[in-house]
């Protein structure tokens, strides 16, 4: 299984996203370190670059009100650079052009095709405008039917999967590089850099500032402590204010430096109740952090008592009396708990293990070789 060539392409990927860019870089370093596998990932950028072995951009326009995401329009250069890359697996880690790209070029190809299911579009989608959120779940349903395997971070989003329809959905959880994303990162300047008393009860968000997020729970949740409870936002745009005991800053780019700043808070708190997975939060329990988090998505496969709070979803009276009762208890055991969950369960080396062997087995199954049908970009089986 010598050099074998992983392609992974996805929308959600900038130089300030979360999760998928933290897990794509992850899993580059990490087979370039254990396996003879070439790696190559195909994400939008502000120019065109091609890059086998590397990152391979393709130029697109900046998606407005999002986290700098860019969206090249042409699938016929997007399957492209897929076809010259020749891969021998290929990755697609959202539900948008790239998934049908890669769907397409992989039948052409007679090569697995595997999804990647980051994050729950008809949830998110619903939310917003919730008439069209059944719609949605049959454009997945006919997507991610095209694929080999559909990867969940989280078992209850294989079972959600599953009630749409897709019942080849395989759990496989991310992980956390706990040596970056460790104790020692924590530093006692934090308050001093923010202003902020010694005796300050600072907890932190990081991540974006998405609705489906729920950001408004944890102001009113703060605005309810007051003093000397105080929340620290990293993720925002701006520097300014939204209330006397909140503080937002820009998303740390460095990973050693996103660390460091959750590191140095008590814990970590979030109110998103739509998370797949929630990379963020095993972050913050590698950091021996506790958290405190809504009960809903994935969160309580993450979180119980032993590592933190898990708080009646948008509540933000529960997420309050949630927070104040953390620190009732003693936060330095809370932390530790956390910590050694995370280097049972959930290190990259372990998780990516568990992935690399659902590849291999995908490679080493015999496939038919179809044609691409021109008149939708995707494939059809050949006579």
């Amino acid at each position: 299984m010598d050099r074998l060539h992983l392609v992974d392409t996805t929308l959600f990927y900038s130089p300030t996203s979360g999760g998928v860019r933290r897990y794509l870089n992850a899993k580059h370093a990490w087979l370039a370190a254990h396996t003879h596998w070439e790696h190559t990932i195909v994400v939008p950028g502000r120019k065109n670059r091609f890059e086998r072995g590397g990152l391979c951009t393709l130029s697109g326009f900046t998606v407005p009100g999002t986290f700098n995401y860019r969206l090249p329009l042409s699938m016929r250069r997007w399957k492209r650079v897929l076809e010259r890359l020749e891969p021998t697996l290929i990755e697609a880690g959202d539900a948008f052009h790239p998934g049908w790209c890669a769907a397409a070029v992989a039948r052409r190809r007679a090569i697995p095709v595997v999804g990647f299911y980051h994050s729950n579009v008809p949830q998110i989608i619903g939310r917003r405008v919730r008439a069209i959120e059944r719609p949605v779940r049959r454009y997945l349903c006919s997507l991610y039917g095209r694929f080999d395997v559909v990867l969940a971070p989280s078992r209850i989003m294989c079972e959600y999967l599953a009630a749409l329809g897709v019942h080849h959905a395989l759990y496989q959880p991310l992980g956390v590089d706990a040596e970056v994303f460790h104790p020692r990162r924590r530093t006692l300047e934090l308050r001093a850099r923010l202003r902020l008393s010694p005796d300050t009860r600072l907890l932190a968000y990081a991540g974006r500032f998405a609705e489906e997020k729920n950001l408004p729970v944890l102001l009113q949740a703060f605005a309810q402590l007051g003093a000397p409870y105080h929340l620290l936002l990293i993720g925002g745009h701006r520097r300014a204010r939204p209330a006397h005991n909140v503080t937002m800053v820009p998303y740390r780019r460095d990973s050693v430096e996103l660390a460091s700043w959750i590191a140095s808070a008590d814990a970590l708190v979030h109110a998103g109740t739509k998370e797949t997975f929630g990379l963020v939060v095993l972050e913050a329990m590698a950091c021996g952090r506790p958290v405190v988090t809504a009960r809903a998505g994935a969160f309580p496969e993450l979180v119980d008592e032993s590592v933190g709070m898990l708080a009646e979803p948008e509540s933000a009276a529960a997420m309050a009396a949630s927070i104040a009762a953390l620190y009732e208890r003693d936060l330095a055991s809370v932390g530790a708990a956390a910590r050694a969950r995370v280097l049972r369960q959930f290190t990259w080396d372990r998780t990516l293990r568990q992935q690399i062997d659902t590849y291999a087995a995908l490679i080493g199954a015999r496939r038919p070789v179809v044609e691409e049908d021109e008149e939708f970009g995707l494939s059809s089986p050949s006579s």
